[in-house]
């Protein structure tokens, strides 16, 4: 892992950024698993890939291209007739292979036309549905991201979702940026953070931040005993393309999960991990309203703000894409710079197997 200088110094940004796609080559977030109950269809869109995920009578998850090949009509429009997808306007079955196995007009000794729609390799962890959308030769090659707070009693775990009118890059350097504290300082946020560390990989970017805190919320999660008093805690943040794991030591962590739907469009899927100090007879029946009061009160007003600004900035780069601006921090040269390596590295290793 290579060493860099943590040093907040001016650089110019690289627009070509905001423009780039995705490396199709990972495994990507794009739902909850337990939002896809049997015989329902999920439609996803996976950097302007339009895919159609369903639940057959078997509770298995299967994807496919949300295209008919007999008249092009999304299949998520269709139904779920046992382990396969029906199309909604002919009846056309297919199997989780995407082979038509079935068209309801035809004699059952008729030879099935060869349609056959493209299938995507598909797993469920952690209640989150992945997709691999490149190469499915190299899904095997690719790790899903290793959660051992779930198997740990003392965290308690709260889902967010979230939708932003933005490019992953823009998402994704406000995940990086530790810096925007100011931002979130009438909701008792973090303060005077300093970066200590900086590290990078061809595939990730490692930042290790000193952060305070103090306020009602930091006597909460046991931060300090009094609510006026500071306390300045490590903070690191991981990004292993395309997902983040960061982590306050001792009192949280983050997994998030970044779905790029399109240039201007993105999602997220994301695990919070809270160590609440109490004995696990009182924890267990509290968890469903703790849960929906961290959401509620805490994860959602801290969200919307940073959808505020990302949106912002996403909309004044469409207005003048050739508008120049300046960083300070490393951390978000660092990841600018490795989502175009991801991007380039696909293209070339695409244009090698031509």
């Amino acid at each position: 892992m290579k060493q860099l200088a943590p040093n907040l110094t001016s650089q110019v940004v690289e627009n070509n950024v905001r423009e780039v796609g995705i490396n199709p080559n990972y495994w990507y977030a794009v739902g909850w698993a337990d939002r896809l109950k049997i015989g329902e269809i999920m439609p996803v869109v996976i950097w302007s890939q339009a895919i159609a995920i369903y639940r057959d009578e078997l509770g298995q998850i299967h994807a496919l291209e949300d295209a008919c090949p007999h008249k092009g009509v999304a299949l998520h429009q269709g139904a779920v007739t046992g382990c396969n997808l029906a199309c909604g306007y002919h009846g056309w079955e297919f199997n989780g292979e995407g082979d038509c196995v079935n068209i309801p007009y035809l004699p059952k000794t008729q030879k099935l036309p060869r349609a056959q729609t493209r299938s995507y390799p598909v797993e469920e962890k952690y209640n989150v549905i992945w997709l691999f959308p490149g190469d499915r030769a190299l899904a095997n090659t690719q790790n899903l991201p290793d959660i051992p707070e779930l198997s740990q009693k003392e965290w308690l775990v709260v889902p967010l979702s979230a939708h932003f009118q933005a490019h992953f890059s823009i998402c994704n350097e406000n995940t990086m940026d530790v810096f925007h504290g100011f931002l979130h300082q009438k909701l008792q946020g973090w303060f005077d953070p300093v970066l200590v560390n900086l590290r990078e990989t061809e595939t990730a970017v490692c930042a290790d931040y000193q952060v305070s805190y103090r306020g009602w919320m930091a006597k909460f999660l046991g931060l300090s005993e009094k609510a006026d008093q500071v306390t300045t805690l490590p903070v690191a943040v991981q990004y292993h393309y395309p997902n983040y794991y960061t982590t306050l030591q001792g009192v949280s962590s983050l997994y998030l999960f970044r779905l790029p739907v399109s240039a201007t469009e993105s999602r997220s899927f994301a695990l919070f991990f809270f160590k609440v100090r109490l004995p696990q007879s009182i924890l267990k029946p509290l968890q469903p309203l703790l849960q929906k009061l961290l959401r509620r009160l805490v994860l959602e007003k801290f969200l919307a703000q940073d959808i505020e600004m990302i949106e912002s900035e996403q909309r004044t780069y469409l207005a003048n894409r050739d508008r120049r601006y300046v960083e300070i921090n490393p951390a978000i040269i660092a990841i600018q710079r490795l989502i175009v390596r991801q991007y380039e590295q696909f293209l070339q290793q695409s244009s090698q197997k031509k």
